[in-house]
């Protein structure tokens, strides 16, 4: 059988990397960028803080600045918006004035990523140039449960996350670590926990994930649904995972997330699902950021494979009933 072409693969891959304020995501920002790993990578940086590298101003107008690093890195400032930063870097790389293999955008500390992520999605010069690839949370374990306690911005980093870095682990005793982790993996159990020392992390971690892939696999740590329903934080970000044998009806299904999506679009963070479509030989791959949503066909059913719609929701106080039930009536 003959491979099929992956159509994004001219596409320059985006990293989001998001975390509290302290967490330590400049440290690991540091590390990506003074590396030696071959990689030509432009950082977009929210705010300019000091980068702590030896570099040069390559390019320096009113704006925006651009700075080269000593190994090939660009980093540059947001002042502005999102969508032009990211136009005139691409148009920069095809022109020939900027060399650069991928994207890492900082968000600072106080940010909901939801937005920048929706920008991959709702800009056609951005979506047909540039891929999400994966947001990377760096979650700060001796100040973590404070803040999830305090802050909405930190609950929806954690929300948002495909990979959760956990930093400043060595300050903390190991059942306090383990209670943060338990109380990560209750809020988004798709997303893959990881302690870091300094931002002392293998960079094929945190790069070329494709956690934002519709064909990509969903993830899902299967401790999760052991643990579920012992909550021990009243968090307003809670996430559920649905599953079920029976195949789905396309046109109810379709019209129940839409439903679904119009009215709790805006506390749903991040949504993803493989789903067992009647009639279909290949699985339905669904996702979506709050208000948008999109589905790709993935790859055939296998002879004799157990055919299974698996979802999951992730999001602030959603009505879980409503959905399961909502999602039962979808069964053909």
């Amino acid at each position: 059988m003959a491979a099929v072409p992956d159509p994004t693969k001219d596409l320059i891959p985006v990293t989001i990397l998001t975390g509290f304020l302290g967490a330590g995501k400049t440290t690991l920002l540091n590390r990506i960028l003074t590396e030696q790993h071959g990689e030509r990578i432009a950082v977009i940086e929210n705010e300019f803080g000091e980068t702590g590298v030896d570099n040069e101003i390559l390019v320096e107008d009113r704006e925006e600045q651009i700075v080269e690093m000593n190994n090939g890195c660009l980093c540059c400032t947001v002042r502005g918006d999102l969508v032009r930063i990211l136009g005139d870097l691409g148009r920069k790389r095809r022109e020939g004035r900027l060399a650069f293999d991928r994207v890492v955008i900082e968000t600072t500390g106080l940010a909901n990523p939801g937005p920048v992520a929706q920008t991959f999605f709702m800009d056609e010069g951005i979506h047909d140039a540039y891929l999400l690839d994966a947001v990377i949370t760096v979650v700060d374990a001796k100040h973590g449960q404070r803040q999830l306690d305090e802050h909405d911005e930190a609950r929806a980093q954690v929300g948002f996350a495909d990979r959760l870095l956990l930093s400043k682990a060595d300050l903390v005793a190991e059942p306090e670590l383990e209670a943060l982790a338990a109380r990560l993996r209750d809020m988004n159990p798709r997303a893959h926990q990881k302690r870091v020392h300094f931002g002392e992390t293998d960079i094929r971690e945190i790069l070329d994930i494709r956690g934002f892939n519709l064909n990509a696999a969903l993830e899902i740590d299967p401790g999760f649904l052991a643990e579920d329903g012992h909550h021990h934080h009243d968090d307003d970000v809670k996430s559920f995972v649905w599953k079920d044998p029976r195949p789905l009806h396309m046109e109810k299904i379709e019209t129940f997330l839409s439903l679904m999506v119009q009215n709790y679009g805006e506390d749903l963070l991040r949504y993803k699902g493989v789903l067992n479509i009647q009639g279909e030989p290949r699985r339905m791959i669904f996702q979506g950021v709050h208000m948008l949503m999109g589905g790709t066909p993935g790859k055939p059913w296998a002879p004799g494979e157990a055919r299974e719609s698996v979802m999951v929701f992730i999001g602030r106080r959603i009505p879980r009933r409503l959905f399961e039930e909502g999602l039962a009536y979808c069964v053909a």
